[in-house]
C-alpha cells in the first residue's frame, strides 16, 4: 500500500510540473475557408508576476488546403505600461521543396516559430496582434494561430 501511495505522489508531482515556465498559451481560430488580410488576431497577455527574460512563440495549424509553401506574418507587440511598440515579420516555411510538411500531424499540421525574446518587469503586460502579409487577400487552410509566452 505504501508503494502504491508513493507512486501516486510521484505521478501527481510529475504531472503538476509539466506546465514548466509557460506564462500564456492561447489560440485564436480563423475561418478555415479563408483568413482575410484585414482580419487581425489579438492576444492580451495579463501582467507578469516576475521580472525576467521571456520568450514569445507563435503556433500555427494548417490543413492540406493551404495553397503555399510559406506564410508571411506581421506580429505587432505593445508593452504596457510604457506603450513601447515592436513589430516583427515572420517568414514561416511550412512545406519543403519536395512537398513535405515541416510541421507535425496528419490532416492538420502544427508549427511553432520563435517571435522574440524580451525582458519584462513584474507588472508588465503585452498586447500582441497577428495578421498575414501575403499577396492573396484570403488565405484558405489556416485553422488556428496561437501565442505562447514562456519564462
Amino acid at each position: 500500500m505504501k508503494r502504491f501511495l508513493s507512486v501516486i505522489v510521484v505521478a501527481v508531482a510529475l504531472l503538476s510540473a509539466c506546465t514548466g515556465n509557460k506564462v500564456y498559451d492561447k489560440y485564436e481560430h480563423t475561418p478555415i475557408a479563408g483568413w482575410e488580410k484585414n482580419d487581425t488576431l489579438k492576444y492580451q497577455i495579463p501582467p507578469v508576476a516576475q521580472s525576467g527574460m521571456y520568450k514569445a512563440e507563435l503556433g500555427l495549424r494548417i490543413n492540406g488546403s493551404y495553397p503555399f509553401m510559406e506564410l508571411t506574418l506581421i506580429v505587432d507587440q505593445t508593452r504596457f505600461p510604457g506603450r513601447s511598440v515592436k513589430s516583427d515579420t515572420l517568414n514561416c516555411e511550412l512545406i519543403d521543396r519536395r512537398g513535405n510538411s515541416k510541421g507535425r500531424g496528419l490532416s492538420y499540421y502544427q508549427y511553432h516559430f520563435k517571435v522574440t525574446e524580451m525582458y519584462l518587469h513584474a507588472g508588465d503586460s503585452l498586447s500582441i496582434s497577428v495578421r498575414h502579409d501575403m499577396k492573396r487577400e484570403i488565405l484558405p487552410g489556416i485553422s488556428d494561430i496561437g501565442i505562447m509566452l514562456n519564462r
